[in-house]
């Protein structure tokens, strides 16, 4: 088989896409020395990761640097924790950063890799355990801040789709302490109440500590209790959180758990439409092929002529008879010489048969004499001839 060859931006957005498949490259915590640091008038920050064999480049968008405890420069051992990516135009690889650390730091990773790997062997990230999200929730329950543009986000893309949806939300702080506890109680109970047909767990991107609600136990575990199917949409697409791994359904961002959530009615009438189309014209083509079938069925001899096959049977049946006729005259004439050569062949060996050539027959009190020896004198026995039978007596 030839195989096909392919430009330079397929195969390097093919890299991209198998990069960004890989879970572990979506989260990555890297250590190494800073050089060829820059840091642009846009705000974001360029610079190189390496140690004594190897480098890797990085970049910080300007949201992510804000949350800098420290002034980055050449030669400073730095922790970085973000996502392995491709850039398709150079086809190079690179970490987008979003959290940066000097050495010695990085407890909140630690953190968030233990309970992940606790969480994982108790089956909590288990696909037999996700509950399927309904087609056509009448509330879809949102569990956010009542400010910001998540909520907006959420709300606009929802009613775009279904005008008839209903949005309950659920105000909970989504970062800082004690927010986990606040959101696993909403979980709680928006499930006691039965207040929704689904629910979505959102809040925009941030840093790990930002997200950093989402990645505690309390929270995993209320997701995982929650009998209504929930959405995880935390942080942007490139960020995971422990919520998003134990959720029904994983969203890239909050706009998109919107749309997982909320089936468009007018691609639903689109569809329907569609189908309806389609159902009349296979309806057509099946009457149509149900007539030419009835048509070439009406068209046979058989229909036309319906007891021509009948005559053709009695023929045959009259056939039949006929050759068991002649078989049984047949074996009647055979059976019938074969029964006269038999009685032929008995006539000749009769005793009687021999009587007729002027023998007879003597016998006394019933017995066939055979020797003279048999009888004595004044004995009296029986001559049976041809015609008769006489008595004598012996002298």
């Amino acid at each position: 088989m030839e195989i096909q060859p392919i430009s330079v931006t397929d195969l390097n957005k093919y890299i991209k896409d198998k990069v960004a498949g890989d879970e572990y490259l979506n989260n990555v915590l890297v250590k190494g020395e800073i050089s060829n640091f820059k840091h642009h008038y846009t705000g974001h920050l360029y610079f190189t990761l390496k140690d004594d064999n190897s480098l890797i480049k990085c970049i910080m968008f300007k949201s992510f640097t804000q949350n800098l405890k420290f002034v980055p420069k050449d030669g400073m051992k730095v922790m970085v924790f973000g996502t392995v990516s491709v850039f398709e135009r150079d086809g190079v690889y690179q970490i987008y950063c979003k959290a940066m650390q000097e050495e010695g730091m990085g407890s909140l990773y630690k953190a968030y890799e233990e309970l992940k790997k606790k969480l994982e062997l108790e089956g909590l990230f288990s696909q037999e355990h996700k509950k399927k999200i309904p087609f056509m929730p009448k509330v879809v329950g949102v569990l956010t801040s009542q400010t910001g543009s998540v909520i907006r986000d959420i709300i606009n893309v929802s009613t775009r789709r279904n005008p008839n949806v209903y949005i309950r939300l659920f105000p909970v702080p989504v970062q800082g302490e004690g927010a986990g506890e606040k959101i696993a109680d909403a979980i709680h109970f928006m499930n006691e109440k039965k207040l929704a047909d689904v629910l979505i767990l959102a809040r925009g991107g941030g840093s790990l500590e930002d997200l950093w609600p989402f990645n505690e136990e309390v929270v995993a575990r209320a997701i995982f209790a929650s009998d209504i199917p929930i959405i995880s949409a935390v942080g942007h697409e490139t960020d995971f959180s422990i919520s998003d791994f134990v959720a029904d359904l994983r969203a890239p961002t909050p706009s998109a758990a919107a749309e997982l959530a909320v089936a468009d009615t007018e691609e639903l009438k689109i569809k329907l439409e569609n189908y309806k189309t389609r159902y009349k014209l296979a309806l057509k083509k099946k009457v149509e092929l149900m007539r030419l079938q009835y048509e070439k069925c009406m068209a046979r001899r058989v229909f036309k002529e319906p007891l021509q096959e009948i005559r053709q049977k009695e023929i045959r049946l009259d056939m039949i008879t006929k050759n068991m006729q002649n078989l049984v005259i047949n074996k009647y004439k055979d059976s019938k010489s074969e029964m006269l050569k038999m009685i032929s062949k008995l006539d000749t060996l009769s005793p009687l048969k021999t009587l007729t050539r002027g023998y007879s027959i003597v016998q006394r009190e019933g017995k066939i004499i055979k020797s003279a020896n048999e009888i004595d004198k004044d004995d009296e026995i029986e001559l049976r001839f041809i015609d008769g039978q006489k008595t004598a007596k012996i002298m």
